[in-house]
C-alpha cells in the first residue's frame, strides 16, 4: 500500500511541472490532449471490434494491406492514449468533467438528483456568500478611504 502511495505522489509531482510547461503553450497542449483521447477512443473501438469478431466466428476483416486485425492494437491504443492523457492532467477532465469530479470528492448529489428544497437551500447559500462578499468589499473601500485621508 505504502508502494502506491509513493507512485501517487511521484506521478502527482510529473503531470503538475508537465501541466505547468504545456499551458504555456495552449495549441500544443490541446493537440496532445486531441491525439490521447483519439487514441484512447480508437483502442476501445479496436478492442469492442475484436471481441465481436472472435465472438461471432467471423472471419477476420483484412484491410487494403491485407494485414488481419491483432488483438494487441486496441490495448496498444489505449495505453498510448492514456500514456498522453495522463501525465497531461487531461485524462479525467476529458471523460467525466472536473465539475463531477470536485462534487463526488465532495460527497455531493448530482443535480437531477437533489430534492426541490436541497436547491433552493443551494441558492440561498449562494445568495448569502455573495451578501458576504459584498459587505467586505464595502469594509475595504472604507479602510481604504480612512488610510487615504491620513
Amino acid at each position: 500500500m505504502m508502494i502506491f502511495k509513493k507512485v501517487e505522489q511521484i506521478s502527482n509531482h510529473i503531470e503538475i511541472k508537465i501541466r505547468e510547461k504545456l499551458s504555456r503553450h495552449p495549441i500544443i497542449y490541446a493537440f496532445i490532449g486531441g491525439i490521447g483521447v483519439i487514441s484512447f477512443w480508437r483502442g476501445v473501438w479496436r478492442m469492442i471490434d475484436y471481441a465481436m469478431e472472435s465472438y461471432t466466428s467471423i472471419e477476420v476483416i483484412q484491410n487494403a494491406g491485407g494485414v488481419q486485425s491483432l488483438w494487441w492494437d486496441g490495448p496498444l491504443s489505449i495505453a498510448f492514449g492514456m500514456l498522453l492523457l495522463l501525465p497531461t492532467g487531461l485524462f479525467i477532465s476529458s471523460f467525466i468533467g472536473t465539475e463531477i469530479a470536485i462534487s463526488g470528492l465532495k460527497g455531493e448529489k448530482k443535480i437531477v438528483t437533489k430534492t426541490e428544497q436541497e436547491v433552493g437551500e443551494e441558492v440561498q447559500e449562494s445568495t448569502k456568500i455573495e451578501r458576504e462578499i459584498k459587505d467586505i468589499d464595502n469594509h475595504m473601500k472604507y479602510i481604504e478611504e480612512l488610510l487615504k485621508k491620513k
